[in-house]
């Protein structure tokens, strides 16, 4: 169903499916503005799905997902990395655009400004109710290391658009390691006063580097740096003291976004209601609950994969038994590729198998190659998102005009001014999607679907820490992603006018605003 006839049926951008013919004319919920839920994973790879080719794991809630719903094959994340990428998600701006949008610290001042308007102040300029939870990665507070975490954290998610969160400040390698709900430290412990630094550590506050007796869960892998404050048997970066009984417990942590989302969707059963899950399983360090553990015979990365999908599960499962499936728009995604060691001695790179998070492709997390960012993407809306697979290439960066398109707003002039409207294609009556899209690692890459061209840069090859090769040359990359997607075979020195091409579509992303530095 094309989507201008889908929502030209609404009136001041609600939809009526009873009205266009589609879904059920006697379900009440059919009168609202369609529910949207992103469930956006943390370095779930492209290999990583059983629906997407994987036959050494089984993710029977995201192949149901898929199975009732639209699987994409040429999806992406705007960059190779999770703060820049999450931050195009939100802003429909490109964050290369920007010198200062790279991997935030757990001690970072927002990235997203509040001037800046984001995909969560359009839905509730459309009349939902915002909620975001589980990883952030985007910065609390004003400045760096400025923020109170022993009072109101401001600024805030609510100063960019949600009314409600409960948040991780950054990811679970990274210190703090409490809950942020509604900008305060959840549970908050008035005997153990937090403290953060990534300068200096606390003075008689152990770390992994200097008490490895207490790494009594994982120990940090030589050369990556996850050797510095001990919280729950595990190190981190950065230094951090006090927390107490806010600290979080590892193993809880899909629980607790698991179940803040279900409560977030029964609350709001009765309202339009955007919601955000960031999922944190698959990011190190992984250490799921024990009902998981040794489930999958790949070690704790891929025990991780399981409890993501019984996560997906139990979402899918509450939208269901409180009658929302055919008014709720659900995506699911990763916010960048794969990366199997990361930091922590967790067996992940040994007990791997025959298991390639990465698929066909090339790269991984960090990469300008493919797997950095085509990542998992599946749009499911019973009634309305038939099943099938769509090559349609489609980017992160266009979900918020999609989503303009979808509520019945008109963006400003200014407002996500690299994002555009491909909701045709997220609902599958579009099989090509964009011209080319964009992508940022070290350098920038533009990829038309079937050409790719990498910009030549500074940078090695290969990452030893993580095992990526990276895609970073020197010399001009050109591949035909149709005859090779596992780019083997630089094709710059035969085909010089397509580079040409290429690199004048890029050329002009370029000039429309500074690049990252």
């Amino acid at each position: 169903m094309n989507a201008n006839l889908l929502f030209g049926c609404g009136l001041g951008g609600s939809l009526l499916l009873a009205g266009c013919g589609a879904g059920k004319a006697d379900n009440a919920a059919s009168s609202h503005k369609p529910n949207v839920v992103f469930i956006v994973a943390d370095d779930l790879g492209y290999g990583d799905l059983s629906c997407y080719g994987a036959s050494a794991i089984a993710t029977p809630h995201m192949d149901r997902l898929a199975a009732g719903g639209l699987r994409f094959t040429d999806a992406h994340s705007v960059a190779a990395t999770s703060t820049p990428s999450r931050y195009s998600l939100f802003t429909g701006h490109y964050s290369w655009r920007r010198n200062d949008t790279g991997i935030a610290a757990g001690d970072a001042g927002m990235v997203i400004r509040p001037e800046q308007t984001t995909i969560a102040d359009l839905f509730k300029t459309a009349g939902y109710t915002t909620g975001a939870i589980g990883k952030w990665h985007l910065g609390l507070g004003d400045k760096v290391g400025t923020q109170d975490w022993n009072g109101l954290i401001t600024p805030g998610p609510q100063d960019i658009g949600f009314d409600y969160s409960y948040l991780m400040a950054a990811t679970g390698d990274r210190v703090p390691c409490v809950w942020i709900e509604n900008q305060r430290v959840a549970g908050y412990d008035v005997d153990a006063p937090i403290s953060v630094s990534y300068k200096v550590p606390f003075p008689g506050e152990p770390l992994g580097k200097t008490h490895p007796e207490q790494l009594t869960k994982l120990k940090p892998a030589p050369n990556h740096g996850h050797n510095q404050a001990i919280v729950n048997g595990i190190s981190r970066i950065g230094y951090m003291k006090g927390g107490g009984r806010a600290l979080w417990q590892d193993e809880n942590i899909a629980d607790t976004i698991t179940a803040k989302a279900v409560r977030y969707i029964e609350q709001h059963k009765d309202t339009a209601f955007f919601l955000y899950v960031g999922t944190n399983d698959i990011h190190v360090p992984r250490y799921p609950h024990a009902r998981f553990q040794g489930k999958s015979d790949m070690g704790y990365r891929g025990d991780a994969i399981l409890q993501l999908d019984w996560t997906v599960g139990e979402i899918m499962k509450t939208l269901k038994a409180n009658g929302l499936l055919e008014n709720t728009l659900v995506i699911l995604t990763s916010d960048n590729g794969p990366v199997v060691n990361d930091g922590y001695v967790d067996q992940a790179v040994e007990l791997l198998g025959e298991h390639r998070p990465w698929g066909e492709l090339r790269g991984g997390k960090y990469s300008s190659f493919e797997a950095g960012t085509r990542v998992p993407f599946i749009v499911s809306w019973q009634g309305i998102v038939g099943p099938g697979v769509s090559g349609a290439l489609v980017s992160h960066i266009d979900l918020f005009a999609s989503m303009a398109q979808l509520t019945g707003e008109n963006l400003k002039e200014g407002i996500a001014p690299d994002s555009r409207n491909q909701l045709d294609a997220l609902l599958g009556t579009d099989r090509q999607g964009r011209d080319y899209v964009v992508k940022a690692a070290r350098t920038l890459s533009i990829s038309t679907g079937e050409w790719k061209y990498i910009a030549p840069c500074n940078g090695t090859p290969y990452y030893k820490s993580t095992r990526t090769e990276t895609g970073f040359s020197r010399e001009e990359q050109l591949y035909n992603l149709r005859e090779d997607i596992g780019e083997q075979r630089n094709l710059a020195s035969e085909y010089p006018e397509k580079v040409k091409e290429l690199k004048g579509l890029l050329e002009k992303e370029k000039e429309k605003g500074c690049l990252l530095r």
